[in-house]
C-alpha cells in the first residue's frame, strides 16, 4: 500500500494520462441539460453548438457531487492509500467543498485523522496546477502529509488564472453576468478590446482588459509575458496549464507562441474544460493558468 492518495473533482480539468499514472481519483461533478443529451457531438460544447443552430433557449443546470459521491471515493482510495489530500474546485462557486467535508464526517474516526481537504479557491487549470504541486510533493517523500498540506495552502495563492470567452451569454444566462455587462462585453470586443477574467479570492470576476489584440490567444499571450516578466528575468521556472472550450487550433496556437517564447516555461497539460465550467463559459473560450516551479 502507498503512503498518500489524492482525490480531486472533475474541475481541475487534468488530462486522463495525469490521472491514471498517479492514480488519482477524479469525482465527477453534475450537470442537468436534458435538451442537448441527443444533439449528436463528442462533448458538450459541440452540443452546445448545435443547441445554438437549432435555436434551442434552455441552459445547463450544474450542481456539486453528493456526500455518498465523495465517501465510496474515500473507500476506493484507501484500498490503495494509507492517507489522501483531496482538493476541490472554488468553494466561492461550488458547494463541492462542503459535500466532500460531509462525506468525511462518515468515516471511521480513524480515517477521518487521515483525510486533508484543500479548498483550491480556483478552478480548471488553477485547480490542476496546485495538483501538480501535491504530486511533486507526494514524489519526493520528504514530507509529512499535515507538511504537504501547509504547503499547498501556501502556494494556493501562488496561482494565477486568466481566461477569456468568445461570448458572454453563457455567464449571462446563468445569471453570473448581467444583460448590461454582456452587452457592454460584446461592444468591447467590437473594437478590439478583450475582457478577460481571473479568479481573486476564488471568486471569478474581470480582472482587466486587453487593447491591440487581434484574437484570443494573442490576449491571453500578451497578459502571461506582462505578468510573468519579473520571475522569468530572474531565471525562475514557470508551469502553465491551458484549457479550452473545443477550440484545438486556438489552443494549439497559444502553446506554441509561449513554448517558442520563453524556453524557461512548461506547459504541463493541455484539456478541455469541464461541463460545469463549459457551460459557463460555452464554446471556445481559452483559460490559462500558471504558476512558479519551486
Amino acid at each position: 500500500m502507498e503512503k498518500i492518495g489524492l482525490i480531486v473533482d472533475e474541475g481541475a480539468d487534468l488530462p486522463r494520462e495525469i490521472i491514471e499514472k498517479y492514480q488519482i481519483e477524479v469525482v465527477p461533478l453534475k450537470m442537468e441539460w436534458p435538451d442537448i443529451e441527443g444533439l449528436p457531438g463528442e462533448n458538450t460544447f459541440q452540443k452546445m453548438r448545435e443547441a445554438e443552430k437549432r435555436g434551442i433557449k434552455s441552459f445547463g443546470k450544474t450542481s456539486q457531487p453528493s456526500p455518498k459521491d465523495f465517501l465510496d471515493t474515500f473507500r476506493r482510495q484507501f484500498e490503495k492509500f494509507e492517507e489522501l489530500i483531496c482538493i476541490t474546485i472554488t468553494s466561492k462557486h461550488s458547494g463541492t467543498f462542503n459535500s466532500i467535508c460531509q462525506a468525511k464526517n462518515f468515516l471511521e474516526p480513524e480515517k477521518q485523522e487521515k483525510v486533508f481537504i484543500l479548498d483550491s479557491l480556483n478552478g480548471s487549470g488553477g485547480q490542476g496546477l496546485l495538483v501538480l504541486r501535491a504530486i511533486d510533493l507526494i514524489e519526493v517523500g520528504e514530507k509529512k502529509i499535515e507538511e504537504i498540506f501547509k504547503d499547498l495552502e501556501a502556494f494556493r495563492p501562488k496561482i494565477m488564472l486568466r481566461g477569456i470567452l468568445k461570448d458572454p451569454k453563457w455567464l449571462e444566462a446563468s445569471g453570473r453576468i448581467s444583460s448590461t455587462v454582456a452587452n457592454l462585453i460584446r461592444k468591447m470586443e467590437k473594437i478590439g478590446f478583450r475582457p478577460m477574467l481571473g479568479i481573486k479570492n476564488g471568486v471569478v470576476k474581470a480582472v482587466g482588459i486587453k487593447t491591440r489584440a487581434k484574437d484570443i490567444p494573442t490576449a491571453l499571450f500578451n497578459e502571461f509575458k506582462e505578468k510573468t516578466k519579473k520571475i522569468l528575468s530572474q531565471n525562475k521556472k514557470i508551469r502553465v496549464a491551458i484549457s479550452h472550450g473545443d477550440n484545438l487550433a486556438m489552443t494549439q496556437r497559444l502553446k506554441e507562441m509561449i513554448e517558442s517564447e520563453f524556453k524557461a516555461v512548461e506547459v504541463a497539460f493541455v484539456s478541455l474544460i469541464d461541463n460545469v465550467i463549459g457551460v459557463l463559459v460555452g464554446p471556445d473560450a481559452l483559460v490559462l493558468a500558471w504558476c512558479e516551479i519551486t
